[in-house]
């Protein structure tokens, strides 16, 4: 198991994935040699053969047992089984690196690699990942959470600058909170805009992404940047400010009308269109936005209550 040159390692990836197929492509063009990969369907062998060409396509040991550095990409809820089934038949090795980039997980599910000697890190990068080549310009500036024993957390820090990404240390048991966020805020997001396109078609807007487009960008924009001038001697809390203080609308407004109207048509788009989530979502979203709003000190309690009241009533058009 030579790497190609000094300083570079032969690289296995055990899934090609969105995420795997990307980053063995990534530390391909950084003269790492990736010699092997596993695929099953046939996506994941389309995205090999695009992004890996010329790789072989081995079996999971095979790819464990010719590489030095070992990119495990499956699904979170398949990893815990898959190290535990290689460590099984021998395929850890001593020295080896071994690398999930699971969000959910520490290098805990890595033990039993780690019994058998090799050098367990956990890295997640902060990213939504088409698979496609598209992806490695993404990389650069990344976040990338980093898990690992303290003797070992140079070497994560490493591979991720060397990626592009901006390493950051996180503790094992802060994994799971830090997994929820991300999904919240990237997979909810999309939810939020399909629910919006389907209200803005429904009102006749033809093109509800060019509606929403310049919008939700000055928003999340505003809402990033505050984010990130919060009160930074303090510990983050609902109480600071924060993202919130780039809140508009009419519930940081107090404005109770407006928002029993937006609950009135968004009843009439549940029936005509069988869109009772987009009125769920709107109801959950303004309670959270009316109380943290009084949290921050943006909304007086008593147009609040009477918000919270609205939000309560069955029948919204009904003062």
């Amino acid at each position: 198991m030579s790497p190609a040159r000094p300083g570079r390692l032969t690289v296995g990836v055990v899934g090609a994935g969105r995420v795997g197929a990307v980053l063995g492509a990534a530390l391909r063009a950084l003269e790492h040699d990736v010699v092997a990969v596993s695929a099953v369907s046939e996506a994941s062998l389309e995205r090999a053969a695009t992004l890996l060409p010329g790789v072989p396509v081995r079996e999971v040991p095979d790819v464990v047992r010719a590489a030095q550095l070992v990119l495990l990409t499956v699904p979170d809820d398949a990893l815990g089984d898959l190290v535990a089934g290689l460590a099984a038949v021998g395929a850890w090795l001593p020295g080896q690196l071994v690398v999930h980039t699971s969000g959910r997980y520490g290098t805990q599910i890595l033990a039993p690699a780690a019994a058998a000697g090799a050098i367990t890190l956990a890295i997640h990068p902060a990213m939504t990942f088409t698979g496609t080549s598209l992806d490695l310009a993404r990389l650069d500036g990344t976040a990338f959470a980093v898990t690992s024993g303290p003797t070992v957390q140079a070497i994560g820090q490493a591979l991720v600058m060397e990626l592009g990404g901006e390493p950051v240390v996180l503790p094992e048991e802060r994994r799971g909170l830090y997994h929820a966020a991300l999904a919240h805020a990237s997979n909810h997001l999309v939810v939020l805009v399909s629910q919006a396109a389907q209200a803005l078609g429904a009102a006749g807007v033809e093109q509800p992404g060019a509606v929403l487009g310049p919008l939700l960008r000055a928003a999340l924009d505003g809402a990033l940047r505050a984010a990130d001038v919060a009160d930074s001697s303090q510990p983050p809390s609902a109480a600071d400010p924060g993202a919130m203080s780039a809140l508009t609308g009419p519930v940081v407004r107090g404005d109770v009308g407006t928002v029993r109207e937006h609950l009135d048509v968004l009843a009439g788009l549940a029936a005509e269109e069988d869109a009772l989530d987009v009125l769920d979502s709107y109801r959950a979203l303004a309670r959270a936005a009316a109380a943290r709003s009084v949290r921050t000190g943006r909304l007086a309690e008593g147009p609040a209550r009477e918000i919270m009241d609205v939000l309560a009533q069955d029948h919204p058009e009904e003062p």
